[in-house]
């Protein structure tokens, strides 16, 4: 079958969101606008770094029969080198039809994109995640967001209702964390909820690792511009690493936990190696001890500092045994007790590319995929930890959703001026 050509597209999505709409007035299942196999996938990427990179190649590996027609990035420099880059894989270069007026760039590229494809990769800071998920849904298309989905209170809440419209409309919405796609780790989260190690009575996970990248400002620049480039050191662009990057850890221990999440959190953390201003204002180490309705804790640790004991693992006790995970690649799994099991050392699969894989697969079949509650209740139990460390206070589950601190700029513009935010205080920075 060959591709339709724009106005014969136009009125077939045009005919299947009418056929959608009426058929949830009615009440019955929407049938998805692309079930049928040979329907050409137009693909967009909102935020064209390296994860947003990476997604588009497994995306335009996931299904044949996908193409890659818009990019959007706040900057043309990220956006270019995202274009050369794809088009030098072999196996997928053919499909990437990136015309110049489907290269969009600043703040509002977002909408470009989604106005010209069928399924959406979210990939840009996380700060960013709640306004782009929410239009792709709105505007009926199939999305791919990174974790995590967002940096504060509001942002979470906006998300949650993205989900439950995307569940309304019948679309995919699949999240970036990679772990819950794993075979390996499937294997195991479903022997502990079968009860391998019997009822879980603590846990603890870790995130420990070296420095990341950092990029100093250069002449030129606005604070915008800055704040941008040097996104991760930012917590309204990242939410901090407790949420950025440690959140794959928290993530497990709710998957763990049957997605259940904790009343309340209390931790410290602080910034006492990464001073420098290119650091911007967020901490390098977080510990925070979590506690759920029946008592259990889980112990929570990560930390960003050069030439220390590394360490990204995850470990559970149970009544009738423990569970360690190594989060190697593949991941290391030992479970000891009355039902002793070893994972294998063999590589089980791309977790990145499953995720993929699973998407564009529920797309096809007319089952769509939809993670949003969890993935949005897990990113809330990263932002709850860093508002315990930040304010050095008890924060409980209800508090961090219904926190009134919106952590957005007042603007958006790559002229503005910006305050350097201050470093967090615990004891003297308020929770709002």
């Amino acid at each position: 079958m060959s591709e339709p050509t724009p106005a014969s597209r136009r009125d077939f999505l045009k005919t299947s969101a009418a056929v959608a709409g009426a058929t949830l007035a009615s009440g019955l299942a929407v049938p998805l606008v692309h079930a049928a196999g040979s329907d050409v996938l137009r693909v967009g990427l909102v935020g064209c770094g390296g994860r947003g990179t990476g997604a588009a190649m497994q995306a335009l590996k996931a299904d044949p029969n996908t193409r890659l027609v818009a990019l959007g990035d706040a900057f043309d420099d990220r956006l270019e080198d995202c274009l050369h880059h794809l088009k030098d894989q072999p196996g997928i270069a053919g499909r990437i039809e990136v015309p110049a007026d489907h290269r969009f760039t600043g703040f509002n590229a977002y909408k470009s994109v989604i106005e010209s494809v069928d399924v959406v990769l979210l990939a840009t800071p996380p700060g960013f995640r709640p306004i782009h998920l929410r239009a792709a849904i709105d505007a009926g298309k199939h999305v791919f967001c990174e974790k995590p989905m967002a940096v504060d209170g509001p942002g979470v809440r906006k998300v949650l209702e993205a989900a439950q419209e995307a569940r309304k409309k019948n679309l995919s919405l699949v999240s970036g964390f990679c772990w819950r796609r794993h075979p390996i780790m499937r294997e195991t989260m479903k022997r502990l909820h079968d009860g391998a190690i019997g009822d879980i009575v603590a846990m603890q996970c870790s995130y420990n690792t070296g420095p990341l990248w950092v990029r100093k400002r250069e002449p030129g620049w606005s604070d915008m511009e800055y704040q941008m480039r040097d996104w991760y050191y930012y917590a309204w662009l990242s939410g901090d690493f407790n949420v950025e990057q440690h959140i794959h850890s928290l993530d497990k221990i709710a998957w763990a936990k049957k997605d259940e999440y904790p009343v309340k959190a209390v931790g410290l953390g602080g910034r006492q190696v990464r001073t420098e201003p290119e650091y911007g204002h967020i901490f390098d180490h977080h510990a925070v001890v979590y506690e759920y309705a029946n008592g259990t804790r889980l112990f929570s640790f990560c930390r960003q500092q050069a030439n220390c004991a590394n360490d990204t693992s995850d470990h559970f006790w149970g009544t009738q045994g423990s569970c360690d995970v190594v989060a190697t690649f593949p991941p290391r799994v030992e479970i000891k007790g009355q039902n002793p099991w070893k994972s294998n050392a063999r590589d089980d699969g791309d977790m990145y590319q499953i995720e993929h894989d699973e998407l564009f697969a529920s797309i096809r079949a007319g089952k769509p995929i939809n993670d949003g509650e969890w993935m949005a209740r897990s990113t809330l139990m990263g932002i709850m930890g860093r508002m315990a460390t930040y304010t050095g206070k008890e924060i409980s589950w209800k508090q961090a959703l219904n926190s009134k601190v919106d952590l957005s700029p007042p603007v958006y513009d790559m002229k503005a001026s910006l305050p350097e935010p201050k470093v967090a205080m615990p004891g003297i920075t308020k929770f709002m």
